[in-house]
């Protein structure tokens, strides 16, 4: 089990998958990304996105667990485009899954800062697949090394939002959605694992706890007994729909694999999250992250990064349908 120590052979997978990392090239049709894009057209991009993240996370830590949710939430609608930043009526941005994304001022602040530096070079885009790895790493997670090179989308509809993951999915209707992406089932339950940082208002669980059943004491019987207490207490039948739970529950503020031992416990918050526990083609990926015995282990830190890269590459644009924006928020 991996929480906050990894054993000596971890480390040296890591290196090795740092290493390869640095000569990565990613394809997609005739569009590439590689890490190190800037590395002659603008030396301190990465340095400039990593001091702003870091000068907002140390007056508001929830921005880490914010940006690395909207970098999900753009790369799982028209690909890893920025185009969840842009604005207007009837954008992704105004769509329901997306009123609750945070960190827009970090995005904007960092890009105005490579405007000044290396303008028209930078694209939205790559700011914010950098900032999500900053985020992840200041909560004492793994780094991992970015390709860049992405451009930023000029298409956003708050009709596409529907392709994100949903919190009363199946395990079904999730892996669904990953594979149409090309992701698998082990990117599926590493990428949820992001909510090991993070919190939930009741309004999108509390349902949950009360009504959930006509039999029993009527919660969903997934949630551990003294668990479903605690919630109640923090999330009452006519109480604040707005008051935020930590997503993984006594570690929400460090990235680390605890959230795997909460669904195992019954503790996990959001249905979809509990539900890869409950599912057997999804709860062998938990079990290895937790090293259970007689199942290869897996580590959760490594493994993030890997399905990041992945992830971060979901249709990348081309030079005919994408652009550097000069605004993160609107189109040339």
């Amino acid at each position: 089990m991996f929480h906050k120590y990894c054993s000596s052979i971890s480390l040296f997978m890591y290196f090795v998958l740092v290493g390869l990392a640095t000569t990565l090239l990613m394809v997609q049709g005739q569009v590439t990304t590689r890490v190190g894009f800037y590395s002659r057209t603008c030396p301190r991009a990465e340095l400039i996105v990593k001091q702003t993240v870091e000068a907002h996370f140390n007056s508001n830590p929830s921005i880490a667990p914010g940006l690395l949710r909207m970098h999900f939430h753009d790369c799982f609608v028209q690909g890893c485009d920025a185009s969840v930043l842009l604005n207007g009526a009837n954008t992704e941005k105004t769509a329901g899954p997306n009123l609750g994304l945070r960190g827009w001022e970090v995005i904007n602040d960092a890009k105005t800062k490579l405007e000044t530096a290396c303008p028209g070079v930078v694209s939205c885009a790559d700011i914010l697949a950098l900032a999500a790895r900053d985020s992840v790493v200041l909560t004492k997670g793994f780094s991992w090394n970015v390709p860049t090179g992405r451009r930023d989308g000029k298409v956003s509809l708050a009709s596409e939002t529907s392709n994100l993951p949903g919190f009363r999915d199946s395990v079904d209707v999730q892996k669904a959605k990953f594979q149409a992406l090309g992701l698998n089932t082990q990117d599926l339950v590493t990428l949820v694992g992001g909510h090991t940082i993070g919190t939930s208002a009741c309004q999108f669980f509390r349902y949950r706890l009360y009504n959930f059943t006509t039999t029993g004491n009527g919660a969903d019987p997934t949630i551990n007994p003294l668990f479903l207490s605690q919630l109640q207490s923090l999330c009452p039948q006519n109480g604040d729909a707005a008051r935020r739970v930590d997503l993984d529950a006594g570690s929400g503020n460090r990235f680390d694999a605890t959230f795997f031992r909460n669904l195992q416990n019954g503790r996990g918050i959001l249905e979809s999250d509990q539900k890869l526990w409950t599912d057997a083609s999804t709860k062998s990926f938990v079990q290895r992250f937790l090293g259970v015995r007689g199942l290869q282990a897996l580590n959760f830190n490594l493994e993030f990064g890997r399905s990041m890269v992945k992830m971060s590459n979901i249709g990348i644009k081309s030079a005919t349908n994408g652009e550097i924006r000069r605004i993160c928020s609107a189109i040339n």
